[in-house]
């Protein structure tokens, strides 16, 4: 055996060349017994994911804005709840066929066409693994400093031009090194840490806000604070502020079908994410606002990071108490930037480098080479700059919107839920989703015209001056950017009709219409198998 051969994750032989870029095992319909997501799985890992510094902090620009804590908060609500629809409805594909993002992607884009919008995805994926690696080490070193004051002393022995000093890179290093046995895990097995997650930051976030009032002697000034803004530029703060908490879930929503892929039925992937994404995020951002303004009576400013006041308190001598409740704090804040890490980065850039490359890469390879990258990309340069990273995130959202768009748009109106999986893993003419030579033009057309619309807006959120106009339809870009590329979607597949759409009957149905083995009869059969060249794949038929 070779060099080749011993890289190789599945073992493709047998298979036409084209084909050995489009499956591997992990690309492949999920089997039955990796499917082990259920209701409480799901809801672990929402409040799991919402607990984390970013959510921590998200109402802290909608205060500074001119926005009241209530006024904040009901934007957290409204923009969370909003997005959750979204979630549902793209992780719906997952949970009927289980498979996962990048090969739904396929169904809209073309089984090459969809490899942009992989690499779009993953690409932001292993920056933000990074970034958020470096909160984590953060959190890391808080911890240690509750442990061993000294820690706080040890001297730099780096240039200014590293953008760290020697005590913070150790921290990062550190949490970037404990992350690494938790990518090794596979999805259908990750839930415990979810689980553990959502039992454990939980407790510390509700002692963390049950500390700092008691420290206080109240909740502090910001719940009396007026609002400062009022008519329209209330309206339009209102807008931006719960815009910001729906851009802030454009990843996990175009990555939805990777956790609902392993669902043990399609319901757990429904409601119960439906109402638990609200929920956890609203209340984890509501702690966040009545710590911090505990914290501009106890310090006389309000600190909005966590970490950054969890640090302040061992300043001085505090007491063994007080460095045992630092410790405990921050420790859980390092399993929630752990689990947020996996969930929204680690999985999500797995999956999708697996499908750029799927004869060397895995999930888990896919999650080491992310885990790489936001080592080597030195995230904390980024944080520097907030604000322009700022920018950038939010122009990143609209790239993902218009690719939520095309797939939801497909899946609901233009196929009606008509799957042909084994064509998902075909490179011939007369596949579903072969389209012009492996690229739906359609969709690309759909995916440019909702990046468009907002082009003249992120001009104006980088600096230069644009009209009014522009920058409110950029302020709303997840909904511009949706709205306009599956209008357009929708549009070009009525006048111009794929083989696919063409063949689906007018009823919604959630039916895998591949051709079965000849023990099905010739039938599609619920549960059942549908072979292609040697692999299996899911050819179940679903109820609408």
């Amino acid at each position: 055996m070779g060099i080749i051969e011993k890289l190789e994750v599945s073992d493709t032989r047998g298979l036409p060349y084209s084909e050995q870029f489009l499956q591997n095992d992990d690309l492949l319909p999920v089997p039955k017994e990796k499917r082990q997501w259920g209701t409480w799985n799901f809801i672990a890992f929402w409040i799991a994911d919402s607990f984390n510094i970013n959510t921590w902090t998200i109402a802290s620009s909608m205060i500074q804005l001119g926005l009241s804590w209530w006024q904040a908060w009901i934007c957290v609500w409204i923009g969370y709840g909003v997005v959750a629809p979204f979630i549902v409805a793209n992780a719906r594909p997952g949970a009927m066929f289980h498979v996962t993002f990048p090969v739904v992607a396929r169904t809209s884009f073309g089984v090459w066409g969809s490899l942009w919008c992989v690499f779009n995805r993953g690409a932001m994926a292993c920056i933000w693994y990074g970034v958020q690696a470096s909160l984590g080490g953060s959190c890391v070193f808080v911890m240690l400093r509750a442990m061993w004051p000294s820690v706080n002393n040890i001297p730099n022995h780096l240039p200014e031009s590293a953008g760290i000093t020697t005590k913070d890179f150790m921290s990062f290093f550190l949490f970037w090194l404990i992350s690494l046995p938790a990518i090794w895990f596979p999805i259908h097995k990750i839930r415990h840490l979810f689980t553990l997650k959502a039992v454990v930051a939980p407790i510390a976030g509700i002692t963390f806000f049950i500390w700092c009032i008691v420290k206080a002697h109240g909740v502090g000034p910001i719940i009396s604070q007026p609002s400062t803004l009022h008519g329209s530029a209330l309206g339009w703060g209102m807008v931006s502020s719960l815009m910001s908490c729906i851009s802030n879930m454009a990843t996990l929503v175009t990555n939805a079908p990777d956790f609902a892929s392993r669902a043990r039925h399609p319901s757990a992937a429904g409601l119960p994410q439906l109402l638990s994404v609200p929920l956890g995020f609203s209340i984890v951002s509501f702690l966040g606002i009545i710590v911090s303004s505990s914290s501009q009576v106890i310090y006389g400013e309000a600190i909005w990071s966590p970490i950054d006041l969890l640090n302040m308190f061992l300043d001085g001598s505090p007491s063994s108490a007080t460095r045992f409740g630092v410790w405990f704090i921050s420790a859980s804040f390092i399993i929630a930037q752990l689990g947020t890490n996996i969930s929204a980065n680690s999985i999500s850039a797995g999956c999708d480098l697996t499908a750029l490359f799927p004869r060397f890469i895995n999930i888990r390879r896919g999650g080491y080479v992310a885990a790489i990258v936001g080592l080597v990309m030195l995230p904390w340069n980024l944080l520097k700059s907030s604000n322009s990273f700022a920018s950038y995130l939010s122009a990143y959202s609209v790239f993902l919107s218009s690719i939520a768009g095309v797939m939801i748009t497909d899946y609901y109106v233009i196929h009606k839920g008509h799957y042909k999986v084994k064509d998902l893993y075909r490179a011939e003419r007369d596949g579903w989703y072969y389209y012009t030579y492996g690229f739906n033009l359609r969709a690309y057309a759909a995916y440019i015209a909702g990046i468009l619309i907002n082009v003249v807006g992120f001009a104006g959120a980088t600096g230069r001056t644009v009209p009014l106009a522009a920058t409110q339809i950029y302020e709303m870009s997840f909904f511009t950017g949706f709205g306009v590329s599956a209008l357009v979607y929708w549009s070009l597949n009525v006048f111009f009709p794929a083989r696919g759409v063409r063949e689906a009957c007018m009823r919604f149905e959630e039916v895998d219409v591949s051709e079965c083995d000849s023990s099905a009869g010739g039938k599609p059969s619920i549960d059942g198998d549908a072979s292609s060249d040697g692999k299996s794949a899911n050819a179940s038929v679903y109820a609408a």
